[in-house]
C-alpha cells in the first residue's frame, strides 16, 4: 500500500527533537523556527511534558465520555486561570477544525440560524463547515460549499456593517491569520465585530488555534483588543505535540444531552498533555518570553531593508519577501538548517517555541542576513 500523496515534503528525516533543535537520521541538526505549523509550544520533548505523559500512560491512555475524567477538570480550571475565562465552558476535542466545526454549530444551535460571516485570507480547517469557511476554494469539494458564508475584507469595518444583520450566526476570525501570512486584526476591528455581534444577536468566534496558549505574549491574541468573545477555539500548541483541541464557550449558552460529542477528545493522555503544557508555560514564564524575544526579533527584522512588511505580534511573525529573494526559504533549511514557515507568495512564518531563546533567534538572523546579500 501507498501513502495518499497529499504532501509536498522535504528530503529530509527527523528522529529527534529537544527543546529547539530537530535532528534528523544523518545526524544532522536543524534549528526549529516553526513548530511544525505552531504546534510545538513549550519545546520538543520537555522533560516535564515527556514525565507526564509517561506517568499517565502507565496508568490509563483512554476511555471514552461516558465516565467521569477528573483530569478534564483539572484541566478547565487551570486553563480557565490562565487564560482569564474561569467563567466560560470546556469542550474538548482532538483538532483545530473539530474545535470550530463545534464552535458554529454552537452558534447555529444558540441563534437558530446558519449564515456564517469569515474573512478574506481565512484559514479555520478542512472538516465540512470549517473548509466552507476558508478562503481557498482549491481546497472546497462540492460537498462542501453548500454552506452558508459570506467572506468580507479583512479589517474593512464598512463591509462588516453593510454585511451584518439578524440572519447572521456566527462571526469567525483569526485572532491573528496564521496560514493567510500572519495578518493581524486590527483591535478596533475586531471591537466592532463584537459590538456588531452583540447588537444583531450573532455570536463572534474567535479562531486562536495558531494564535493562543501564550504566543503572542497574551493567552490569546484577540486580549489585546480587550474584547471577550462567546467562543473561543484552540488546539495547535495546546498538547505541544499530542492532538488536542478544545472550545471555550460562554458560561450563559447552555448545554444539553449530545449537543455535542468527541470519541477521542479529552482523553486521559490529551488531558495530561495539555495540563504538562500549561504548568510549563506558567512555571517558566513563557508568556512574558514570547512577547521579550518577538520584540526582540521583530525590531531586527525591521532593521532589514529588504524585508518587507514586518509584521505580527510576541512569537508569531511574518515579514515579505521581494521576488528576487524567493528562494531564501529553502536555502534557509537546505544550507543553514533551520525551519521556518512559508505562506503565498513570498512570505517566511515564524512560529518557534515559546521558549526560545535570543541566541537561537540570533542564529537565524545571521544567516537571514546572509542570505539577503547574496
Amino acid at each position: 500500500m501507498n501513502l495518499f500523496d497529499v504532501y509536498p515534503l522535504f528530503s529530509l528525516t527527523p528522529v529527534k527533537a529537544l527543546g529547539s533543535w530537530i535532528w534528523d537520521d544523518k545526524g544532522d541538526k536543524y534549528l526549529d523556527l516553526y513548530g511544525g505549523h505552531a504546534v510545538i509550544s513549550i519545546g520538543h520533548s520537555h522533560p516535564h511534558y515527556v514525565q507526564a505523559l509517561t506517568e499517565q500512560l502507565g496508568k490509563m491512555a483512554f476511555y471514552s465520555n461516558s465516565v467521569q475524567n477528573p483530569l478534564q477538570e483539572q484541566l478547565a480550571e487551570k486553563l480557565g486561570a490562565l487564560s482569564g475565562y474561569p467563567d466560560y465552558q470546556l469542550f474538548l476535542c482532538s483538532s483545530g477544525a473539530e474545535a470550530n466545526e463545534n464552535a458554529l454549530k454552537v452558534a447555529s444551535f444558540v441563534t437558530g440560524r446558519k449564515k456564517v460571516i469569515a474573512f478574506t485570507k481565512a484559514f479555520h480547517g478542512r472538516t465540512s463547515g470549517a473548509v466552507a469557511a476558508t478562503d481557498n476554494p482549491k481546497i472546497v469539494a462540492p460537498y462542501n460549499a453548500g454552506h452558508e458564508v459570506v467572506f468580507l475584507p479583512f479589517n474593512d469595518e464598512t463591509a462588516l456593517l453593510e454585511a451584518m444583520d439578524e440572519s447572521v450566526a456566527a462571526v469567525i476570525i483569526e485572532g491573528i491569520q496564521g496560514v493567510g501570512g500572519i495578518q493581524v486584526p486590527d483591535d478596533a476591528f475586531l471591537r466592532l465585530l463584537e459590538q456588531q455581534c452583540q447588537k444583531h444577536g450573532a455570536l463572534l468566534i474567535l479562531d486562536e488555534v495558531q494564535s493562543g496558549h501564550g504566543r503572542t505574549g497574551k493567552f490569546f491574541a484577540h486580549q489585546f483588543a480587550g474584547i471577550r468573545p462567546q467562543l473561543i477555539t484552540m488546539a495547535k500548541g495546546m498538547g505541544n505535540g499530542f492532538p488536542v483541541g478544545g472550545v471555550l464557550i460562554h458560561g450563559d449558552i447552555k448545554a444539553w444531552s449530545g449537543m455535542l460529542g468527541t470519541t477521542f477528545g479529552g482523553n486521559h493522555l490529551a488531558c495530561a498533555a495539555s495540563l504538562a503544557v500549561l504548568e510549563v508555560i506558567e512555571q517558566e514564564g513563557l508568556m512574558e518570553n514570547a512577547a521579550q524575544q518577538g520584540t526582540y526579533c521583530m525590531e531586527a527584522l525591521k532593521q532589514l531593508p529588504l524585508l518587507q512588511n514586518v509584521r505580527g505580534r510576541g512569537l508569531m511573525i511574518g515579514f515579505d519577501l521581494p521576488e528576487t529573494h524567493r528562494h531564501v526559504r529553502n536555502n534557509l533549511l537546505m544550507q543553514h538548517r533551520i525551519f521556518t514557515g512559508e505562506a503565498k507568495p513570498n512570505a517566511i512564518r515564524l512560529l518557534p517555541s515559546l521558549a526560545v531563546s535570543q541566541e537561537e533567534l540570533d542564529l537565524f538572523l545571521v544567516a537571514l542576513k546572509t542570505e539577503l546579500n547574496t
